[in-house]
């Protein structure tokens, strides 16, 4: 058994510090229950039962095949989280002297069960098909801290289950791989975490795989400060942890360091992480209850005025429709600017590349290009790389001019989101699967080579002339027959050496042919790829402000008719109870904002 086997899980919110926020919470759902906001004592009731729980909720998050399970095992001390499994399920591990393992299955018709497996060997189980969820228990030191590690299911940030296990955390373990810094859409994915979960920690997995892992970290703090996000970044290798066989190495994994930061960062300041978490949420519950009870209040309070609230809401349901028209005309001129991007992009690239192509066979044509193939072929590459470097700035300020163009079709408040930069650092991580130049086959002739096509060119000549002069009683070899086959084999030789120069050049031609058409591939794929991700960065921020106006117009639309129909006859009672409940709303807003951390 472990040796954290003898300790016990220590309780890391104290009840005194959260006794004022559990108040507050049960107000406010009393509040938002008879003002008919469910959607929001939805929110209240997971935020009280997140103050109220003793232990600190780590979730840890990101992309699949960025290491997330193996990390898990590497903070729980155990094999709880299935690696290199199709099957991804969530995982909760807590502290129990004795270790266990449940699965929780559905078997139809809305039920579930709860079945014990071997906590030694749980991956088969956590395959099988069924399982809603993995419950863990573990003797180990950083759960005995109070801690409880959920490991959400590998994502793209939609789905449903990771962001119910991110509004119920305490705080957020992004984790990324090392290889590659951080894109506009993780970006905006850390964005939204924040307004659920404020305490996030980014975390660079598989640091000993890519030895670029210190430029990547660097990258991505500048990214996040770019971004508003203060988050820290910790290097580690989960994989390199687990196999590490003695301290030095176990240090060189990183995760010692992480564990520390956790306890010093979250369980040391579970309060105040706590209170900061909940704190946010109460004003945003606020705010939205808030408008609401105003609305009816100011219908109430001048029924003549109906009439003209309810056009001037009307009015904004209006422009809130036409906001989303003119969403689903962004949606047009997003498809079809990006469209006209790409192939002005491609066209640009190709445009540029056959240029080189036009100057390259130029100087084949001029001269032999056996002479100085290896250096022919690496002021090629030089030649590529600018060019690729400057069709990738030029995407770049399209990419921008597109956007700005996209951000006028909406109100001015709403701001463009942070574009990806499409420019290149360093070429060569796009031009890298481009094979080489390829050598020439047809390489010059040796001197035996060129030895025997002056023979065979020197025969027919001293065997044609010898046969004339015997015709005069000379010898077959004389002094002219010798001469001419001196002549026709010095032809010969000069005509195999053209020969061979043409063969050359040729075969010249179709490998800088072949080159080229390789890094259009490549660069044309890379281009793309980077053009679409800012296309679903513009089109996944500007949803979410129509979709959001929509919403808040329709519902205090609805809110001001049922209130002018549903009081009519206890109008002065129910504009003193609103303006009673806005001035408790108030004094709880004042006390949470008090109980914040400065």
């Amino acid at each position: 058994m472990s040796a954290a086997a003898g300790l016990e899980a220590v309780t890391v919110k104290h009840p005194d510090a959260m006794a004022p926020l559990i108040r507050i919470l049960d107000e406010l759902r009393e509040m938002t229950r008879s003002a008919g906001r469910e959607d929001l004592g939805g929110r209240l009731n997971m935020v009280r039962a997140r103050v109220s729980d003793p232990r600190v909720r780590l979730v840890v998050v990101g992309d699949s095949k960025n290491g997330m399970s193996t990390l898990v095992n590497s903070l729980v001390g155990a094999q709880v989280s299935a690696t290199d499994s199709a099957l991804s399920v969530p995982v909760i591990a807590e502290y129990a002297p004795e270790a266990s393992a449940t699965l929780v299955k559905s078997v139809g018709n809305g039920r579930i069960e709860r079945q014990a497996v071997d906590p030694l060997d749980p991956v088969p189980a956590l395959n099988a098909e069924g399982v809603i969820r993995a419950e863990f228990t573990e003797p180990s030191p950083l759960l005995a801290d109070g801690v409880v590690v959920m490991d959400a299911p590998g994502t793209n940030g939609e789905d449903h289950t990771t962001w119910s296990m991110i509004a119920a955390a305490d705080a957020v373990l992004y984790v990324g791989a090392a290889n590659a810094e951080l894109t506009a859409h993780q970006i905006a994915h850390l964005q939204r975490i924040q307004q659920v979960c404020p305490t996030v920690i980014c975390v660079l997995n598989k640091i000993d795989l890519y030895p670029q892992w210190a430029h990547v970290q660097q990258r991505n703090r500048e990214l996040l400060d770019a971004a508003g996000l203060g988050f820290a970044v910790a290097p580690v290798s989960a994989q390199l942890h687990r196999e590490a066989g003695n301290y030095q190495r176990d240090i060189e994994s990183g995760v010692p360091q992480l564990i520390d930061h956790l306890r010093d960062y979250v369980v040391a300041r579970a309060d105040t992480v706590a209170i900061d978490a909940a704190v946010q949420d109460i004003r945003l519950v606020t705010d939205h209850l808030a408008m609401t009870l105003r609305t009816e209040a100011e219908t109430l309070r001048d029924p003549r005025k109906r009439a003209e609230i309810t056009e001037r809401l009307v009015i904004a349901r209006d422009q809130a429709d036409q906001l989303r028209q003119r969403s689903a005309n962004w949606q047009v001129t997003l498809v079809d600017g990006s469209t006209e991007l790409m192939a002005d992009i491609e066209h640009d690239l190709r445009h540029r590349l056959r240029s080189l192509v036009r100057d390259a066979e130029a100087e084949i044509a001029e001269t032999d290009p056996a002479r100085r193939w290896k250096e022919f072929g690496t002021d090629l590459d030089a030649r590529i790389c600018e060019a690729v470097e400057e069709n990738f700035v030029m995407a770049h300020y399209r990419a921008v001019e597109l956007c700005e163009q996209v951000a006028a079709r909406f109100p001015a408040d709403n701001r463009a989101p942070s574009l990806p930069d499409l420019r290149l650092t360093n070429p060569g991580e796009v031009l890298g699967p481009v094979a080489p130049l390829e050598s020439l086959v047809s390489a010059k002739a040796g001197v035996f080579t060129q030895l025997l096509t002056a023979m065979r060119g020197s025969y027919g000549g001293l065997l044609m002339v010898g046969l004339l002069t015997s015709l005069l009683k000379m010898p077959l070899v004389n002094w002219y027959s010798a001469a001419a086959a001196v002549l026709l084999g010095v032809n010969a030789l000069w005509d195999d050496r053209k020969a061979r120069k043409q063969r050359r050049q040729a075969e010249a031609k179709v490998a800088v042919a072949r080159l080229m058409d390789d890094v259009v591939f490549q660069v044309g794929k890379e281009s793309r790829n980077r053009l679409r991700a800012m296309q679903r960065t513009l089109r996944d921020h500007f949803t979410d402000i129509a979709t959001d106006v929509l919403r808040a117009a329709d519902e205090a639309l609805r809110t001001a008719e049922e209130a002018s129909g549903k009081y009519g006859d206890r109008r002065e009672q129910r504009i003193a109870d609103l303006d009673l409940q806005l001035g408790k709303l108030r004094g709880l807003r004042s006390i949470a904002d008090d109980l914040a951390p400065a």
